[in-house]
């Protein structure tokens, strides 16, 4: 399966792509004055990747993870 993988250094926590996700798998986390958005739910993620096509500084990129077996 495809799911988004983010460069959190590179994310400027501008929020489109947690805006663009369907199911509502992204959030935005905080650390200090700093957010960057976060995959918190693995296992519903469908992988449609309209996360990526969104992020305007293109710090998300769709990888192959197994997520069948428990990490």
């Amino acid at each position: 399966m495809q799911l988004p993988q983010i460069d959190t250094q590179r994310c400027t926590g501008c929020g489109w792509c947690v805006a663009a996700c369907p199911p509502h798998v992204l959030s935005l986390q905080h650390h200090g004055w700093q957010k960057h958005a976060v995959l918190h739910n693995i296992r519903g993620c469908t992988g449609c990747s309209l996360c990526e096509r969104r992020c305007p500084f293109g710090v998300i990129s769709m990888v192959g993870k197994d997520i069948s077996r428990p990490a």
